[in-house]
């Protein structure tokens, strides 16, 4: 059996993935252009891990040395159900709402790549899901699963932007998709939607005025600059994704119970009496987790009207 794109497209979906591509292991000139200039503006913010490991992130060679390929895989997220907006509650970005998924991706490529070596022992692979220092965007739309959305989201025409992508870097050769156009057209809801203005222009985010960076990395207190517009987001959030037409159409619900909310939103009160036993045990296996007890009290600190 020769391990072929159809036979990696089936073991992929016989997964649960959604989207598979391929592209070919390049060096990313232009794409290293320009993350080295969004650097140098500040607007990767603390997140100084983005500094290092650069020459992986221009080639993945640096990697796995005798690199072939790319295969970028996408897994739908999405559910349908939507934010209690009662007062008191903070929401909680819908990619948080199940269990992290991390956990669940790194399972199903440690299976996925078991099953490309039981085909052909040659077979060698790097896998990531966003931990690594790959542009898996940028490898995603070069394996032709989607375009980047001016919130530097990738969407795809299939199931919109509801999906989380993972990366394999591999010593095999396949045949390469060609790059899909970008559909967003003369669009700008996602810009005009930002209450922090955090799209400072066209698929370029400043995560220093980004919610989800200010909920979730951000480590230092919120500038008061933002207060009262934050819409009531404690963990991440949706708002650049909720009105992209292409989600308002083309969404279509996740099939892993693995993401059935659980956590949509959670009540602020109940997060100033939490102690750190209690959290660990209540978001063991949430990605909520990573925001530590300490911001989840300053995120719900921060968006409480109610003086508490």
């Amino acid at each position: 059996m020769k391990l072929t794109n159809k036979l990696v497209i089936e073991k992929a979906k016989e997964l649960g993935f959604d989207l598979v591509g391929f592209s070919r292991a390049e060096q990313l000139v232009d794409e290293s252009v320009q993350l080295k200039k969004w650097i140098d503006s500040g607007y990767n913010s603390k997140m100084s891990y983005m500094e290092r490991n650069f020459e992986k992130r221009f080639d993945v060679s640096t990697i796995l040395p005798n690199a072939k390929s790319v295969i970028s895989l996408g897994l739908n997220y999405y559910s349908e159900e939507k934010h209690n907006e009662e007062k008191g509650l903070g929401k909680i970005s819908r990619y948080a709402w199940g269990k992290d998924y991390h956990l669940i991706i790194w399972e199903m490529l440690e299976i996925l790549e078991e099953e490309f070596l039981e085909i052909d022992s040659s077979f060698e692979s790097i896998s990531y899901v966003d931990t690594g220092p790959v542009m898996d965007k940028v490898w995603a739309i070069r394996s032709g699963i989607g375009w980047q959305g001016k919130n530097s989201n990738i969407i795809s025409r299939e199931m919109g932007s509801w999906f989380f992508i993972a990366t394999i870097i591999t010593n095999f050769e396949f045949e390469y998709n060609e790059i899909k156009s970008d559909f967003c057209g003369s669009c700008t809801a996602c810009i005009e939607a930002c209450p922090t203005n955090a799209i400072v222009e066209p698929y370029v985010i400043d995560s220093n005025k980004c919610i989800s960076y200010l909920t979730i990395e951000n480590k230092d207190e919120i500038n008061i600059e933002f207060k009262n517009n934050f819409q009531n987001w404690l963990f991440g959030c949706d708002i650049c994704q909720d009105v992209c037409p292409w989600n308002k159409k083309f969404a279509t619900k996740t099939s892993r119970i693995d993401f059935r909310p659980i956590n949509k939103e959670l009540n602020l009160a109940e997060i100033y009496a939490l102690d750190e036993e209690k959290f660990k045990e209540e978001f063991e296996t949430s990605p909520i987790k990573r925001a530590k007890l300490t911001g989840l009290k300053r995120n719900a600190k921060f968006i409480d009207c109610s003086g508490t």
